[in-house]
């Protein structure tokens, strides 16, 4: 409930000032809370939320909590392997390394998936960088040893 105010209006061209000022300062303080509420719903945007919420080290912080990466590998491994690398083998190999890659599956945790894909992705990374030489060196193309000098 908004406190009653008392205007000291003593005739009619006043009060029409007093209107007209209460309508523009209405009209300043929507214009102010459109402005405030359109920066306050713009940081929960989709963009926003991702860069803000979707880290690697976020991501880590969920599976220590649940351990996903460790419940997925202990069941994406097995089959992995009895799919590929034991495809011709008898039942019992094929329950055994189930139950071997499935055990190794539930030690892995994000941490240790990680550090496996930085150390396959500097496999297949870059190869070796070319020395840069000095700044004023230029190459012509013409061998050192040449008789060209």
């Amino acid at each position: 409930m908004m406190k009653n105010k008392r205007y000291n209006i003593k005739n009619l061209e006043e009060l029409h000032a007093r209107v007209c000022s209460l309508k523009a300062e209405n009209e300043l303080q929507g214009a102010a809370l459109v402005k405030d509420t359109k920066a306050y719903l713009k940081q929960f945007t989709f963009g926003s939320l991702i860069k803000k919420y979707a880290t690697p080290s976020a991501f880590l912080k969920i599976d220590d909590k649940l351990n996903i990466s460790s419940s997925v590998m202990s069941l994406a491994l097995p089959l992995l392997m009895n799919s590929t690398l034991f495809r011709g083998s008898g039942i019992i190999t094929k329950a055994l390394v189930g139950l071997a890659s499935g055990k190794v599956g539930k030690a892995l945790d994000g941490e240790h998936l990680s550090a496996i894909f930085n150390s396959v992705k500097s496999w297949f990374g870059k190869g070796k960088k070319k020395q840069e030489k000095g700044e004023g060196y230029v190459d012509y193309g013409i061998p050192p040893d040449s008789e060209t000098y």
